[in-house]
C-alpha cells in the first residue's frame, strides 16, 4: 500500500523500551510484561498475549468521585504484549513519579499507570462542599502515570510569594507541598462579564507546580466522561 497514511509518521514501530511511552500526541503505548492499570474503555488496540480484568470498587479498585462527579473505573492489563490507550482524542502526557514525590490529580485526567504506583482518594483540603475539586486521586511510589488533557496544559509554578488561583473545573493536578483552600472572588464585575469569571477559585500556596487545562468542563461534557 502507498500513500501518506502508510508513511513512517503514522506506522507503529517496535517498542524501544518496556513500559509506558507516548505513541503520538493523542495516544500512549504500553509494552506490558506483567501488569499495568488503565481506565476502562481507554484501550484502543493491543497485540500479544494480554488479559483484561475489570477492577471493582473494592480494594481501592476505583478512582471514586472524580471532580466531574463521575466515577473512574479501572481495568488491570496482564501478560506480555503491547496495548494502546487514548480518550476522546485528548492530548497525552507522561509523568515520572519517584519515591518521595506526591502528585494529586483529577480522576478524569488519568489514562493509565504502572502497577508499582500507589493511589488513594482524598478530599481536597479547603474545598468544602464545592461541586468541583472535592475528591482527587493522590499518587505516590515509583513509576509512570499517563494523563490526558483537553488541549495543551499550562504548568504554572507556585511560590510562597506568588500563590495561584485556579478554576476548579480546569485544574488537572498539582505537586506535593502545596496547600489548597477556597478563594471567593469579590469582583462582581468579573461575574457580570461572563466567561470564566467564577466567584470561587481554588487557591494553591507553597512551593511547587499546578497543572491547568485550557478548557472548563460543562455539565453535559462531564456526564460523558
Amino acid at each position: 500500500m502507498k500513500g501518506d497514511l502508510f508513511s513512517s509518521e503514522y506506522t507503529v514501530q517496535p517498542a524501544a523500551t518496556a513500559g509506558m511511552s507516548v505513541q503520538n500526541s493523542k495516544s500512549i503505548r504500553y509494552a506490558v510484561n506483567g501488569e499495568m492499570l488503565a481506565r476502562q474503555g481507554a484501550m484502543i488496540a493491543y497485540r500479544g498475549n494480554l488479559q483484561f480484568e475489570r477492577k471493582g470498587q473494592g480494594v481501592g479498585g476505583m478512582l471514586k468521585r472524580a471532580v466531574t462527579g463521575e466515577g473512574l473505573p479501572l481495568m488491570a492489563v496482564r501478560g506480555q504484549g503491547e496495548a494502546w490507550f487514548a480518550h476522546e482524542a485528548q492530548n497525552c502526557f507522561i509523568i515520572d513519579i519517584d519515591p518521595g514525590d506526591v502528585f494529586t490529580v483529577n480522576g478524569r485526567n488519568v489514562l493509565c499507570f504502572d502497577a508499582s504506583l500507589q493511589y488513594e482518594i482524598k478530599t481536597v483540603k479547603g474545598a468544602g462542599i464545592t461541586g468541583g475539586g472535592l475528591f482527587n486521586s493522590v499518587f505516590t511510589g515509583q513509576g509512570r502515570l499517563g494523563l490526558v488533557c483537553e488541549g495543551n496544559p499550562l504548568v504554572i509554578p507556585v511560590s510562597p510569594q506568588w500563590p495561584v488561583y485556579v478554576d476548579t473545573d480546569a485544574v488537572v493536578g498539582w505537586t506535593a507541598n502545596l496547600q489548597t483552600s477556597l478563594h471567593r472572588s469579590q469582583s462582581i464585575g468579573s461575574m457580570l462579564r461572563g466567561g470564566s469569571g467564577e466567584a470561587v477559585q481554588l487557591m494553591l500556596q507553597g512551593e511547587g507546580y499546578v497543572v491547568v487545562r485550557p478548557s472548563e468542563a460543562t455539565p453535559q461534557k462531564a456526564q460523558q466522561h
